[in-house]
């Protein structure tokens, strides 16, 4: 019950939907420290964003510990709204009023409902970008992190995003070196990483947390296995990551001003597929919007220069 907030947040919103997790994967903590699944009303959520929007931001991150897993309460039709429904809601009500781009994370693969699936290939707003964790491309592992997703069912959904959205790119979180995990783990994983093919990815080695079961376990991986695993593994999802931003060089796109740079001149935006992008010209601020031909490529980004005017 904290008042609204009226100060401007920048161009770039995060904006809460939901909070908690009911998933109790057994590395994690959040069930403990953040409780049960909680989704805000549409309402509630619709005049924050809308209070943000007229304050200047035109991009909207959409937050959650389960984000897809959202079901607020609204007046609409059955009582209750899931993402797709929220982000159609947000789109009509508030492009109008100065919002360009949408996005949301993080998503729980087993949350993914079809309607969410069919609104990345229909709403211009929702940008091409989806990060969706996978863990693990071992099933056993899967399985005693308690993830409630097969490699076969996390491929096959992202078949069906692609299908429905040819250019959206994925990013996905991986750790390595959960208890019991063997070479053939391991390698399974190595395995689903090329078959999917990743835009960028967060890689972490495993660490135990008190209280939770997999830190009480006996069959603990040793560090210099965790390690090693850990950088064969950031090597290959980094070749992935600089392949992925070669393929736009040449391209045109609209970036999002959100700071300046270190260089004089400079300026830092993002493309739609999340990418920061260095350009350098005069004249620029904070929340302009500038067209840019993307020249060279970089592991975590990529330079431009403006695009003469039509």
């Amino acid at each position: 019950f904290f008042p609204e907030e009226n100060e401007p947040r920048g161009p770039v919103g995060f904006l809460a939907i939901q909070e908690g997790c009911d998933k109790f994967c057994t590395y994690c903590v959040v069930p403990y420290t953040r409780g049960a699944e909680f989704s805000r009303p549409v309402a509630q959520i619709l005049g924050e964003a809308r209070r943000m929007i007229l304050q200047g931001t035109q991009e909207l991150i959409l937050l959650g510990q389960n984000v897809n897993g959202y079901h607020g309460a609204w007046e609409g039709e059955g009582g209750t709204c899931s993402l797709a429904q929220l982000l159609n809601h947000l789109a009509v009500h508030l492009a109008p009023l100065g919002l360009r781009r949408l996005r949301y994370t993080t998503s729980y693969p087993r949350d993914v409902t079809d309607d969410l699936i069919e609104v990345h290939g229909r709403l211009p707003l929702l940008m091409p970008f989806l990060h969706l964790p996978v863990q693990s491309g071992s099933d056993k592992i899967l399985k005693e992190m308690n993830r409630k997703h097969t490699r076969d069912f996390y491929c096959r959904l992202i078949d069906k995003f692609r299908t429905a959205q040819p250019d959206l790119a994925f990013s996905s979180d991986f750790i390595v070196g959960f208890p019991g995990e063997t070479d053939d783990d391991f390698h399974h994983t190595l395995q689903l990483i090329r078959d999917v093919g990743f835009s960028q990815a967060y890689s972490f080695k495993y660490s135990p947390r008190p209280g939770t079961p997999a830190g009480n376990r006996g069959d603990q991986i040793p560090e210099p296995v965790k390690a090693e695993r850990l950088q064969i593994l950031q090597t290959l999802l980094s070749e992935q990551q600089l392949a992925f931003n070669q393929s736009k060089v040449g391209h045109t796109c609209d970036i999002l001003i959100e700071r300046p740079g270190t260089k004089p001149g400079q300026w830092i935006g993002r493309s739609p597929y999340m990418q920061s992008v260095h350009v350098v010209a005069p004249n620029l601020k904070v929340g302009d919007w500038v067209s840019v031909t993307l020249q060279a490529a970089h592991e975590r980004s990529l330079q431009g220069v403006l695009r003469p005017p039509s």
